[in-house]
């Protein structure tokens, strides 16, 4: 009886283990998951300047390991279809065992000249996680098109107006969206390179509510603006480097940048470098270098970065767009007066790594030009006939006082809370927000991008593209007299422009904010949506404001698919000692002219939104941000369920998936009956 009871349990545990083993194994195989490692950049927030050279170098080592490792992943689906302890043995262990030999490089060099920093080997292990998107990936092994059918629900509400998908009552739309998603022969990931992004991350910018607010101005607000112009990258300037988090390291971010301003940006430029390097910028005073990652249309075309690090090597694949626009404003504060920026400050806006570190340093903001009182932070917009794609990045708008930078590239600046007013004894300083169109279609998604494509920004490998990674860096190379006009003009409430000299501004523009010359706007949008058609509105995001001075901002209200995780260094990516292929330079990136062979749609009609707009905030979510002339607004939320992180030993499965290898248990119940019956014969024997 005991035998066949042990024989029964065994048999029915082991097989639902083998279950949940398959299950986890069929997901890896499909490509639908990533990788997601701690951080650990951003618990170095004190590194002496003698050691900071040597710990950047090996962060950006940790970031390169990373995307090998994802890399391996992607290549590696047979190998884990014919054995599900493939992703763990091989990928997995080495990728934890090369990341503890980093760390403890990296302890070591604190140590050699300051207090050694404890806890750091716990940050080692890395998990394999399911990326959300196995539901989008392809049957077609030809051509990776989705053989099934997605269907996505929701209820859109608005914190002051909850309604199930209500456009501000009068244009009702459930978010209910259906489509075939264009994969991957590599996996289910979607995109033109098997690492997304897929039709869930989009939705149509007519299902979005208003969301944007701004404090109200003070008696002793600094309310004027201050304009530069360094023109849209016309001349092609890229290059995968981040000096900011990755000095001296080619590939720091494994991903392509517009560069504008300073044309000497790249991983070995010194502070001398950039003062002494030319700048696009009209005004010649104004040498800062501002930079983001590009975006790219997935219709197929190969760039001529397609063999190269931060470009097709790491899974960036596409057409690069040049900007139509970029618009620089820096801005004052709605409490007080605003102080000069000292020389070489350096700023990060965003999380690069946000799909897998959580969003409390995300600060993407998506829209459309005509309706730019909505702002999205965790999906790419569908924008109407006529309304072209924007981007708006707003800066931290408080100073520490003391430092032009910092060990994780964040506590030394932070947000404004709600109100306006910078805390911890910080200074308020001009604030930087930009403002970048781009004439982009919208993806046909019932067709997976076939006939008009898919667009995304570049970013690390195992973030999959995903909207809310998208990241902003600044580095101010004002020449300081330029920069003291821009404090008495923004202090004096005047509207000034750096390329006919802050004294001549129109005072008349007092208070005005950015982003407000109208773009060219579609067709009214139905509904008459609470100022859905004011240019006015544009750019008046709530930037996710509220950080707390230590680089994390107030928990905003939740919202859809943020998922948790490690790292949170914005750009801290590769080995400076291990790059054997050459960094692409400029002439060798430039992008082709978008017109030649693009897609533009043939006249189909814009797709509805593919599934229920999650990234849709209340105006609380957008009140969580605060500094003047927010141009944020949603924020992306909660951490993601267990359900969501894929652990490669799961114990779980349906018994109904294992009923062919229970014969073991089948067998250990008859052993179990046969007791049952002896023990009653000798029982009645003996009575």
């Amino acid at each position: 009886m005991l035998g066949g009871g042990g024989l029964v349990a065994a048999n029915v545990y082991a097989t639902a283990s083998e279950s949940g083993q398959s299950q986890a194994g069929q997901v890896l195989a499909s490509g639908a998951a990533t990788i997601d490692c701690p951080d650990v950049g951003s618990q170095l927030t004190a590194v002496p300047d003698e050691a900071k050279a040597e710990v950047d170098k090996e962060l950006a080592l940790l970031d390169k390991q990373i995307a090998e490792a994802y890399q391996r992943l992607q290549q590696s689906t047979q190998a884990i279809q014919q054995d599900g302890a493939f992703a763990e043995n091989s990928i997995m262990n080495p990728l934890k065992e090369k990341r503890a030999a980093t760390i403890e490089r990296i302890a070591i060099a604190v140590d050699r000249v300051g207090d050694r920093p404890q806890g750091l080997e716990a940050f080692a292990a890395c998990i394999l996680r399911a990326s959300g998107n196995q539901g989008e990936q392809g049957g077609d092994g030809q051509n990776g098109e989705q053989g099934g059918e997605e269907q996505q629900q929701g209820d859109n509400q608005d914190g002051q107006n909850q309604g199930e998908g209500q456009d501000n009552g009068q244009n009702q739309d459930n978010g209910q969206g259906q489509g075939d998603e264009q994969g991957d022969q590599q996996g289910g990931n979607g995109g033109q390179a098997g690492n997304g992004p897929v039709a869930a991350d989009f939705v149509d910018i007519k299902s979005v509510q208003p969301n944007v607010q701004s404090p109200r101005k003070q008696g002793n607000a600094s309310r004027g603006t201050f304009s530069t112009a360094c023109g849209v990258n016309e001349n092609g300037l890229f290059n995968s480097d981040n000096v900011i988090v990755a000095p001296g390291v080619t590939n720091g971010a494994h991903h392509f940048h517009d560069y504008v301003g300073n044309q000497g940006n790249n991983a070995f430029a010194s502070d001398q470098d950039l003062a002494d390097a030319d700048t696009s910028c009209e005004n010649q005073g104004d040498k800062s270098s501002y930079f983001w990652p590009v975006i790219r249309l997935q219709n197929g075309a190969q760039e001529q970065d397609a063999g190269s690090p931060g470009g097709g090597i790491e899974g960036n694949a596409g057409e690069i767009v040049t900007p139509k626009q970029v618009t620089m404003t820096f801005v004052g504060n709605p409490q007080s007066k605003v102080t000069e920026m000292p020389k070489l400050l350096r700023i990060i806006t965003g999380d690069a790594k946000a799909f897998v570190n959580g969003t409390a340093n995300a600060n993407a903001s998506w829209s459309c030009t005509g309706f730019e009182d909505r702002q999205l932070k965790d999906k790419y917009p569908l924008c109407p006939q006529g309304s072209d794609v924007v981007r708006t990045f707003k800066f931290q708008s408080c100073w520490d006082g003391n430092n032009i930078d910092s060990a994780n590239h964040r506590t030394h600046v932070a947000f404004a809370d709600a109100n306006g007013v910078c805390g911890n004894g910080f200074k308020a300083i001009p604030q930087l927000v930009q403002r970048i169109v781009y004439d982009i279609d919208a993806p046909s998604l019932n067709d997976g991008g076939r006939t008009t494509p898919l667009f995304a920004v570049d970013s690390f490998p195992e973030q999959l593209h995903k909207p809310v990674t998208d990241h902003g860096d600044f580095i101010n190379v004002f020449d300081e007299d330029l920069m003291g006009e821009m404090v008495d003009c923004i202090n004096g409430g005047r509207k000034c422009d750096a390329a006919d000299g802050a004294g001549d501004g129109d005072g008349g523009g007092a208070g005005e904010e950015p982003g407000n010359s109208p773009s060219p706007t579609p067709e009214n949008p139905p509904g008459g949506n609470n100022g859905d058609d004011d240019p006015a509105d544009n750019g008046n995001g709530n930037g996710n404001g509220g950080d707390n001075g230590n680089g994390g901002e107030d928990t905003p209200s939740p919202t859809a698919t943020a998922p948790s995780g490690g790292n949170n260094q914005d750009d801290e990516p590769a080995d400076n000692g291990a790059e054997n292929t050459q960094k692409p330079s400029a002439d060798s990136t430039q992008a082709p002219n978008p017109a030649d062979g693009e897609d533009k749609g043939n006249g189909e009609a814009v797709p509805k939104a593919e599934s229920s707009p999650s990234a849709v905030q209340s105006d609380d979510a957008a009140a969580t941000g605060g500094d003047d002339n927010d141009l944020g607004g949603a924020v992306p939320g909660p951490e993601p369920s267990s359900a969501s992180v894929l652990e490669p030993q799961a114990t779980s499965g349906g018994l109904a998936d294992t009923g062919t290898q229970l014969w073991p248990a089948a067998a250990g119940a008859l052993l179990l009956l046969a007791g049952f019956v002896l023990l009653r014969r000798i029982n009645s024997r003996q009575t």
